[in-house]
């Protein structure tokens, strides 16, 4: 069947599948996919994935090489940082740093979840275990990350602190989400110790740790925040 086709309705009859360009398909199954890719890891089938699509599975099988393409494919747009970026794009300037910071926090932290989801149920699978994460473009923080022993995930982390970033690195992904938390303080700048770019990595840095540590109950972004900047001193209030 030259094109792939889905259900109308009617008993019987089949319609073909509106028109889309190779691009476009993927994208479309990339996006069915996901959320059964987070709850069934490497053990969700092609035929689920069709039929969350609305596709039949061969269908899959003409933008997608295998299913481990398909799978790297899910990673891949797990960790594209688009919505972190479009939610500190939004964060007015015009509120308080903390308040700032926090939103900024929030944001992270549900970018760090997506992630979390698709990758730990893979990684439960069996499926990345000991393989690095797909760098793909624009993936954001998680990028290039190994999941097996000996992986080197320090924010930012460089061999040659004066080298450009490696094109697809973890450094060069976190990129455009380090400048969007540095632009957070910039309004600030004259009266912070260190500057915007410096503060901004330590940050990121934190709400990473933070996020990543397994096994205890995690501390609210607020919280969290207020010790950032005013410390760990009680009653100690910046200006």
């Amino acid at each position: 069947m030259a094109e792939a086709v889905e259900a109308t309705g009617a008993p019987g009859r089949r319609r073909r599948a509106p028109g889309m360009s190779a691009d476009e398909r993927r994208a479309m199954i990339v996006t069915a996919a996901l959320p059964l890719v987070a709850e069934y890891g490497a053990a969700v089938t092609t035929a689920k994935v069709a039929r969350a699509a609305g596709i039949g599975e061969a269908t899959i099988f003409r933008v997608f090489e295998d299913k481990d393409a398909l799978l790297a494919a899910c990673v891949a747009e797990a960790l594209r940082p688009d919505a972190l970026l479009t939610s500190l794009a939004a964060i007015s300037l015009d509120q308080p740093l903390a308040d700032r910071l926090t939103e900024a926090l929030d944001a992270m932290r549900e970018h760090l979840a997506r992630i979390g989801a698709v990758i730990g149920a893979l990684h439960a699978t069996g499926h990345l275990r000991g393989r690095e994460v797909p760098k793909g473009e624009g993936t954001g923080t998680g990028a290039g990350v190994r999941t097996g022993p000996g992986a080197h995930t320090g924010p930012g982390a460089r061999t040659d602190a004066s080298a450009a970033p490696v094109p697809g690195s973890r450094e060069e992904a976190m990129a455009a989400p380090l400048a969007a938390v540095t632009a957070l303080f910039e309004p600030e700048r004259d009266r912070l110790r260190m500057a915007p770019e410096a503060l901004a990595k330590v940050f990121v840095a934190l709400g990473q740790a933070e996020t990543s540590s397994a096994g205890r109950e995690g501390v609210d972004a607020r919280e969290l925040v207020e010790l950032f900047l005013y410390g760990a001193f009680d009653g100690v209030r910046g200006g």
